[in-house]
């Protein structure tokens, strides 16, 4: 059968961009009798690496990775083009990644969509910088809901979260784990180590912890950078992620003047993006890799890190705790001293073992797989 997929959330930099790049490659190669209508931006068309799948461009006035964000709100225009791209193929099933990149489908559409969680729903007031964003989210959300044939989400965790948020019915929701990605699974040197610290700054002989992700106001870094001034015990906190390239809505200003008020800056490095193999080395010589968020739908960062035997100490409102037993540390979300404590308390060879037992357990092909089957399921 003909399939389509949204691949315009490729070039996001955040998850969202993660999960499409690692999956959508892997369910082409892994079902050649199926025909792939891939439909992307054209500015980005040329970039999108996946092999026998038919690329369709669109031309469009702004990329929606970036249209799409906390601020703004992509052009009616270009969805109508996205729209009439579909319309003309008419795929047997078309397939929405997840709904931040989501367009208007044609009519009677068969289609699966991708939401991750149901944070923006649990707490709007820190996910929108306004009511207008805010009325531009639910419309979508609203939207693509209708025109879903079926919801696909990323763990049981977040299955329940739509169903509770969103008023999904559980016949509607699918679930599909993520996975680490390759370049995390192999194992890494102290040589790799040593020069990933080196890179970012860390002084020979540091101790450091690992925080990868946005600084959005539902990721709880000020929690995290109060648990780690309280430490006390001279380690570092590197906090990775671009400051000046994020679509969604951050709270960067307050963070720096956080970091001046309790005396910590000789001690927080923000490294900014950092590539994949350097990243694994400064997970795998980390003490603990921190996810501190007030809910997290799968919290692919803590699992990637995990992978490369960082023990995780991370938020309960999420699937982490399930995903990685025996790897790590899990606390309420919004405490500093009880995250604090998780950390000063996390980093011991068998904590380590397990983290990275329990993440290997997890793989893309298996997701595709998965994926697969309820394109399948959507289309009969």
């Amino acid at each position: 059968m003909r399939i389509g997929v949204d691949a315009t959330s490729w070039f996001n930099g955040r998850g969202y961009g993660r999960y499409t790049r690692e999956l959508l490659p892997r369910l082409v190669a892994t079902s050649s009798e199926h025909r792939w209508l891939v439909y992307v931006e054209s500015m980005n068309a040329q970039r999108l690496d996946v092999p026998g799948a038919e690329i369709r461009p669109v031309r469009c006035g702004e990329a929606p990775s970036a249209a799409a964000s906390a601020a703004g709100a992509r052009s009616p225009r270009d969805m109508l083009r996205f729209r009439k791209a579909v319309g003309q193929d008419r795929p047997e099933v078309f397939f929405c990644p997840t709904v931040y990149s989501f367009f208007p489908l044609p009519r009677g559409q068969r289609a699966v969509v991708g939401v991750h969680d149901a944070i923006a729903e649990r707490f709007p007031e820190r996910c929108f910088a306004s009511t207008r964003a805010r009325l531009f989210w639910n419309l979508k959300v609203w939207w693509a809901l209708r025109q879903a044939s079926l919801v696909l989400t990323v763990s049981e965790f977040a299955r329940e979260e739509l169903e509770r948020h969103l008023s999904l019915g559980p016949d509607r929701v699918r679930v599909a784990v993520e996975a680490p990605s390759e370049v995390f699974r192999a194992p890494v040197t102290d040589e790799e180590v040593a020069a990933a610290s080196s890179s970012v700054g860390l002084p020979a002989g540091a101790r450091w912890f690992t925080y990868v992700g946005g600084f959005n106001p539902h990721k709880n870094v000020d929690v995290l950078l109060r648990a780690h001034a309280a430490m006390d015990d001279g380690a570092y906190l590197l906090l990775v992620g671009t400051r000046d390239e994020d679509v969604f809505h951050g709270c960067l200003a307050d963070l720096d003047r956080l970091i001046e008020e309790l005396g910590t800056k000789s001690r927080v490095i923000w490294t900014g993006f950092v590539e994949d193999g350097v990243l694994r080395g400064l997970h795998s010589g980390a003490v603990a890799n921190v996810l501190p968020s007030a809910c997290e739908g799968f919290g692919l960062p803590a699992v990637e890190a995990a992978a490369c035997g960082a023990p995780v100490v991370a938020t309960v409102e999420s699937p982490l705790p399930r995903l990685l037993e025996g790897g790590g540390r899990f606390v309420e979300p919004g405490d500093p001293e009880a995250l604090a404590e998780a950390m000063a308390g996390v980093d011991d060879p068998a904590t380590r073992e397990q983290a990275r037992a329990r993440a290997l357990q997890l793989n893309w092909e298996d997701t595709a797989s998965a994926v697969l089957r309820v394109l399948e399921e959507a289309a009969s």
